[in-house]
């Protein structure tokens, strides 16, 4: 570090013929370098073993998917801890039961699309929400929420973390996952009919 910095100031102190304004943006980089490089202000980040993931248990019931959908992809993806690190998988377990009972707002049931495309010139597909929870429940709230992660191994990582079940039961009940009721975190993450 002391060679850089004698570096850096034997480049401004050799330049004579520089106006002053110029020494002075120099004189003010070599300070922001100087607080840049402190290791006291550098930033944290989370090695594999401190790693903890935790346990967390939604009932969907109600809840409209899009808003639900960023609650999920916050936890899994460890934004709501204050040692969130974005290049690592830091993010939580959830478990969402009643997925069958999610509702979209509007007509978005029937109306939205979703696509996907076979590979095969004009093969492109759609399907509507309320098809694709008669063939696969989940379907729907795992679509929303792959979607708000990232993209890349990463991201495909972190979905793994997420466990749906269309009934109240569910296998992790050992896991003991800490309930959070999507109605108490704001009350237009459920549909009220």
């Amino acid at each position: 570090m002391n060679t850089f910095l004698s570096t850096l100031l034997l480049l401004i102190n050799g330049h004579n013929s520089i106006n002053h304004s110029v020494q002075l943006k120099y004189n003010n980089l070599t300070i922001y370098v100087i607080i840049s490089i402190n290791p006291a202000f550098m930033t944290k980040f989370v090695k594999k073993d401190e790693i903890n993931s935790e346990w967390f248990e939604i009932d969907a019931k109600g809840a409209v998917v899009g808003r639900l959908a960023t609650v999920v992809s916050k936890i899994i993806r460890g934004k709501n801890k204050t040692t969130y690190t974005p290049h690592m998988d830091h993010g939580d377990f959830v478990v969402i039961k009643n997925v069958d009972q999610i509702k979209f707002t509007g007509n978005k049931f029937q109306n939205k699309k979703y696509y996907r495309h076979t590979g095969y010139p004009g093969g492109i597909k759609e399907i509507t929400p309320e098809k694709l929870s008669e063939k696969k429940p989940g379907e729907v709230l795992k679509l929303a929420v792959k979607r708000m992660l990232p993209s890349g191994a990463l991201g495909k990582k972190q979905l793994t973390k997420l466990k749906i079940y269309s009934g109240e039961e569910h296998p992790h009940t050992a896991q003991n996952p800490k309930i959070i009721e999507i109605s108490k975190l704001n009350q237009k993450n459920v549909v009220r009919n």
